[in-house]
């Protein structure tokens, strides 16, 4: 839970990777940059935890001596709305994630939740939560006690609409919404034109989930260019011809005085993490 606003990068910054940094240098490296948040990309495993324990003990370690809080992106490989043999995979591979989150101390586990594929969003919920029911379930058996946080998708044939990640999160238990901005941006063809834009997500998830959900938010922010079907590829922020606009989110989170985790997921992590991080911190100080 974060106890400020919190910001950093979706994975190891292209310039630490010049400097051939190892794993345990990021966060020291990150607390020199004045970022306090790194979400550890998860997104290639398979159905194992793809780190040794003692790696992931020492690197949540390093994070907690440095200050910088810790999330966790799971598999890219996740459809729970797939068929058996897929399901069956998808949740192998979660909890794989969720047990090195353990290690590490990170939450939530971030995860994209599935494809609709044949099915209509009606009956891809309802094979989601059953599935993420067995998946906690397993988790409590296993005492992985660790937080799940299924995305808002920016493409239409994903499943990941603002109702249906919220309807997850009202429907189970330790489990926590994971907004990123961009992505509902992409997927309702350039939704947010102005500050009532992002307060009406907030609110929303204040209405249906409680202040307590809201103030320590987790979201990802980058600009983004899309089609009709959604998702294109993701901008930096200095890149006028896309949205979504990152001054009109700080304003609302001066204004609702909220705690959130903010990850970059532009193509510059760190740098345009810093330039979120200035900007609300100019909104705060007016």
């Amino acid at each position: 839970m974060a106890d400020r606003p919190r910001f950093g990068p979706a994975g190891i910054p292209p310039s630490f990777k010049e400097m051939k940094a190892s794993l345990f240098d990021i966060p020291r490296l990150l607390k020199e940059e004045n970022l306090d948040a790194f979400e550890y990309q998860a997104v290639r495993w398979g159905m194992k935890p793809q780190i040794k324990q003692k790696d992931a003990e020492l690197f949540g370690l390093k994070s907690k001596e440095n200050d910088i809080l810790l999330s966790l992106h799971a598999s890219y490989f996740i459809n729970l709305c797939g068929d058996k043999e897929t399901i069956i995979a998808s949740k192998k591979r979660l909890i794989a994630c969720a047990l090195a989150s353990k290690w590490m101390n990170a939450q939530p586990v971030v995860f994209h939740v599935g494809y609709y594929g044949e099915r209509n969003p009606k009956e891809a919920f309802e094979i989601c939560l059953n599935v993420l029911k067995e998946v906690i379930e397993e988790m409590k058996s296993l005492d992985i006690n660790v937080k799940l946080g299924p995305e808002t998708m920016g493409k239409i044939s994903q499943f990941g609409s603002l109702d249906e990640i919220i309807s997850l999160c009202e429907n189970l238990d330790n489990i926590q919404p994971v907004i990123d901005w961009a992505h509902l941006h992409a997927r309702d063809r350039g939704r947010f034109k102005t500050i009532d834009d992002y307060r009406k997500v907030l609110i929303e998830i204040e209405n249906r989930l409680g202040s307590n959900e809201l103030k320590n938010l987790h979201c990802h922010f980058t600009k983004i260019e899309f089609t009709d079907k959604g998702e294109k590829c993701h901008h930096t922020l200095d890149e006028k011809d896309y949205g979504p606009d990152f001054e009109m989110l700080a304003e609302v989170i001066k204004e609702f005085n909220l705690s959130p985790v903010i990850i970059s997921e532009s193509p510059i992590l760190d740098v345009d993490a810093i330039k979120m991080k200035e900007i609300l911190m100019r909104k705060f100080k007016n």
